[in-house]
């Protein structure tokens, strides 16, 4: 089956939550809030903008529900936020989320150190955290972390990720993230895994996030592109990681894809001088450089006067 790239792609930006996760300098509150309206300025509109985690597990969030409430009554914005359980699920409907995300690991040994559960423990959650949303306008959504290789267990099979997919789908949950949360997909696996999906669960839209640990994370964006994948998250400037896996580093950066994705005449609605500007505020709000390279460098055709270039001598 052979796919063409989409004319169009819907970009979830994820700075504000996975991005920011694992910073170890608490981020002011109205630092984030500054951090997403600059987002919003570059033509941004979906967002995964906080988690409704434990305090004590991830301290950077302890603020939710005051970010969500600077947003929430804009109806331009689709805005999502990771739900870990029953409580995070109650929480993050009152603080005014268009949708909540539900996780799990497509192995067993991310899963229990990520979240300190088996698998089928986390769907009994999850089967929960789906009643509470009934009735409520929210939507849930599932994510799928180490769908393509585990930092404990090397290899994950595709019949494990499929097996998550469908007990997703079997929860009314029909919008699915695959994560490369530690930076090992490659395009082969990221071909197989699409494709592995789409003819086990049809019905359900996939949507792709990378990191960058391997320098990999936009050439298998581009493989997504290429079967046909028109979602994909990313987190301005290249921040975040995975706070529970050895080694992790980034997610790739927004301005970076949306890069590659003007320069492939792919439209993604986002300005990307401003979206730039938006990157180096995250670095003066983290205080330290970050790995987004269109940043620094500049759109591809950018041009400089002669005179800002030393002359070669001989």
């Amino acid at each position: 089956m052979s796919f063409r790239c989409p004319e169009h792609v819907e970009t979830t930006e994820v700075g504000p939550r996975d991005g920011l996760q694992s910073e170890p300098v608490f981020v002011p509150t109205a630092k984030k809030i500054e951090l997403a309206e600059a987002l919003i300025a570059s033509g941004l509109r979906h967002f995964e903008m906080t988690s409704f985690v434990s305090p004590r597990a991830v301290p950077q969030m302890r603020d939710a529900a005051e970010v969500m409430a600077a947003f929430r009554d804009r109806p331009d914005l689709w805005l999502t936020a990771l739900v870990p359980n029953a409580k995070g699920a109650e929480r993050s409907i009152e603080a005014g989320v268009d949708a909540m995300v539900v996780f799990m690991s497509a192995s067993e040994s991310h899963n229990l150190k990520n979240v300190n559960q088996t698998r089928q423990h986390s769907l009994q959650g999850f089967r929960q955290i789906a009643d509470i949303a009934q009735g409520t306008g929210v939507v849930v959504q599932g994510s799928i972390a180490t769908a393509f290789g585990c930092p404990f267990e090397g290899e994950v099979p595709v019949a494990d990720v499929v097996e998550v997919a469908k007990a997703y789908r079997d929860l009314g949950i029909t919008r699915i993230t695959l994560g490369d949360t530690t930076g090992v997909a490659t395009p082969p696996l990221v071909a197989e895994r699409c494709r592995a999906l789409r003819e086990a669960v049809p019905d359900i839209d996939i949507s792709l996030h990378f990191h960058n640990t391997r320098g990999v994370g936009l050439v298998c964006a581009y493989a997504g592109l290429l079967n046909g994948i028109s979602r994909f998250e990313s987190s301005v400037g290249g921040l975040g990681g995975c706070p529970f896996v050895p080694r992790a580093t980034g997610n790739i950066s927004t301005e970076d894809f949306v890069y590659m994705l003007d320069e492939c005449g792919i439209g993604s609605g986002v300005d990307l001088p401003k979206l730039c500007d938006a990157a180096k505020l995250a670095e003066r709000i983290v205080g330290r450089a970050l790995p987004g390279q269109v940043m620094k460098a500049g759109p591809r055709l950018r041009t400089y006067p002669m005179d800002a270039a030393r002359t070669a001598n001989g």
